[in-house]
């Protein structure tokens, strides 16, 4: 069980940090919750300590005998503040200590994530800007907001990611510090990623189809984390089960031939293809234009035909400098026969990287974690173990070792 503090900023937002404060107590971490004094005119004190179990800090001069204001930062494990306004920004940025929140910040030596929201014109400030670089030099994790619906009718970036986003993040920066410097380094900026995620689908007639079973969480895990890591990120979306993470663009699909026009479109300037989707091996040769009935006892038989290999396809298509990343579910036997099935896979797709999984019995699909190896045209490169956001952030460092190549 890890220590976590949740800081919460004075804006409309605040309401969303008790869906985030829910995810991290029933993930099993203790939370200790450190509100400004403008937060609690948006949720009350009791509100916090019901939700999170434990005293709710407001006050440098509380408790002043147990010291507080240092003795929060130092026993964290993870400081995250949500929503982080403007003004929470710029006092962290200036190293003020002038609440009990910005005092935490300046004692915490755990790492630290940020997660903004305010409106677009607050977030898009020059001022806000500096301040954001400022934290991130310092190796705070400042995440990058989502944009939509604001406060009233204001549409536009400043919007707080969901708190399973925030979340997601913020547990693979406690389980990797090594991933929490590279986020707040922003060391994919400048850089192009497109990523699919999620399963095709195929039409047998207008209200049936041909799937399979991902979810789209692998996918969805690399983007956040190319994202967050200050990528320009283009999610192809085929029917995922999940959202998408904030400050990506996506481009939703249905069928493998849909997959395979976006991922040709937005592949060739990218710096960085994943093809995570899981698009159908075969499609009906002639799906029917009205909704198929039952006839009698009578079974119903379907010709199928090959789809588009959308992963060699991008592959034979790779511009100098690229890399293209493939995923292989297997059923394999033990780890040498995953390796060999993978290895086949890897010399015939002509990717440069493949994330080998083994889903024997059905794993990995629609679960939170994952466990992969990473097969490269040297062989086995390394293995990944852990929640899916923090298996992305060990695929995109793999990728990037071959790009600096």
């Amino acid at each position: 069980m890890s220590r976590i503090v949740l800081g919460v900023a004075g804006g409309i937002a605040a309401y969303k940090a008790c869906l985030l404060l829910r995810l991290f107590t029933e993930a099993g971490h203790d939370v200790h919750v450190v509100p400004t004094a403008n937060a609690l005119s948006f949720v009350g004190e009791t509100t916090w300590a019901a939700l999170s179990g434990n005293v709710v800090h407001t006050s440098v001069f509380a408790d002043t005998h147990e010291v507080p204001h240092v003795r929060l930062g130092r026993e964290a494990d993870l400081v995250v503040v949500a929503p982080a306004t403007a003004d929470l920004l710029a006092r962290a940025a200036s190293g003020r200590a002038d609440d009990l929140l910005s005092s935490v910040l300046l004692t915490a030596s755990c790492p630290v994530v940020m997660a903004p929201a305010m409106h677009t014109e607050m977030w898009l400030h020059p001022a806000t800007q500096a301040n954001v670089a400022t934290l991130r030099s310092r190796g705070v994790v400042v995440l990058r907001p989502a944009e939509g619906r604001l406060t009233g009718a204001d549409s536009g970036p400043g919007r707080l990611p969901e708190p399973e986003d925030i979340e997601a993040s913020a547990l693979a920066c406690l389980a990797d510090r090594d991933a929490a410097l590279r986020m707040a380094a922003q060391d994919l900026a400048g850089q192009k990623v497109v990523v699919s995620a999620g399963g095709t689908r195929e039409a047998l007639d207008p209200v049936r189809f041909v799937g399979n079973s991902s979810s789209g969480l692998m996918g969805v895990a690399l983007a956040r984390a190319a994202v967050q890591r200050g990528a320009d990120v283009t999610l192809v979306a085929a029917n995922l089960a999940v959202e998408p993470p904030a400050g990506v663009g996506v481009v939703p699909v249905v069928s493998t031939s849909e997959l395979a026009a976006a991922m040709h479109a937005h592949a060739p300037d990218a710096d960085l293809v994943v093809m995570a989707a899981a698009p159908a091996d075969f499609t009906p040769a002639n799906p029917s234009g009205t909704k198929l009935k039952k006839s009698g006892d009578a079974g119903l038989v379907v010709e199928f035909t090959q789809t588009t290999d959308v992963l060699a396809g991008l592959a034979a298509r790779r511009p100098d400098g690229q890399v293209v990343v493939g995923f292989a579910a297997e059923t394999a036997v033990d780890e040498a026969d995953l390796v060999r099935l993978g290895t086949e896979k890897l010399a015939r797709k002509g990717c440069q990287l493949l994330v080998l999984n083994d889903v024997s019995g059905g794993a990995v699909f629609g679960a939170p974690d994952n466990r992969v190896l990473l097969l490269g045209a040297s062989g086995l490169l390394g293995r990944a173990v852990g929640s899916k956001t923090s298996v992305a952030h060990a695929i995109v460092d793999a990728a990037q070792s071959l790009r600096e190549r």
